[in-house]
């Protein structure tokens, strides 16, 4: 091979191009790990309102790297574990710093006492002390529960009245209860035309039962009422 010049000059040019690989890679590397680029702030687009600055600071105290070798997707991941974040998005900002925007769960109601529900209909785990109605179910049913509370809410609103608390049973039968204690068994069919039925005669035959504390709507054509 050493007395066919073209192979040589081809064998000297891979040996150059190979070095001066080596070089510029060594040259990034010693770059991106100046202390220049170490990271010195977090910003928050917006102000949260449940998550407190002690939470964000045990999460950003994990962060590992600088500007340019920060693993974003990990320290995403950390900050979706908080209990009021829906989801998080990670970006650097040149030269030091790392812009954090969270998107927090919007409580809709309590979930099966122990958990909340978001206003997209997603079960989430956090405290809150807020005034919410109830949901019950099953977990897979969330979304098809909340979207219900809103569609009664519509129904309900010539009433003055507003749903407290919604139970959804395994069999897929509903019955919901009022602000006002007063509670409607609605079944698993025509709910919306049930309690539309219930909006329309109700006011005209409240005078006549006044201690009524349930209502079962799964007639036909009318109602049974029950005092306890």
């Amino acid at each position: 091979m050493w007395a066919d010049a073209d192979r040589l000059r081809a064998f000297t040019n891979l040996v150059l191009g190979l070095s001066a690989l080596w070089i510029v890679w060594n040259g990034l590397n010693y770059a991106v790990h100046l202390p220049q680029f170490a990271l010195r702030a977090v910003a928050l687009t917006a102000a949260p309102g449940h998550i407190t600055a002690a939470q964000l600071r045990t999460v950003t105290a994990q962060v590992h790297g600088n500007f340019f070798t920060v693993d974003l997707q990990r320290t995403r991941q950390a900050l979706e574990r908080l209990p009021w974040v829906r989801r998080a998005s990670v970006r650097r900002k040149f030269p030091w710093t790392l812009e954090i925007e969270l998107e927090e769960h919007i409580a809709l109601a309590r979930w099966n006492q122990s958990d909340l529900v978001n206003t997209h209909g997603e079960v989430f785990h956090a405290d809150t002390d807020e005034p919410l109605p109830a949901f019950s179910g099953e977990a897979h049913n969330a979304l098809l529960v909340a979207q219900a509370y809103g569609e009664m809410n519509q129904l309900l609103a010539p009433l003055q009245r507003q749903v407290a608390r919604v139970v959804l049973s395994p069999r897929m039968a509903w019955q919901i209860e009022l602000d006002d204690g007063l509670q409607l068994a609605l079944g698993r069919e025509a709910t919306s035309e049930r309690l539309a039925r219930f909006v329309r005669v109700y006011p005209s035959s409240q005078a006549a039962m006044p201690r009524v504390r349930r209502i079962d709507l799964r007639y036909r054509d009318g109602f049974a009422v029950a005092n306890s």
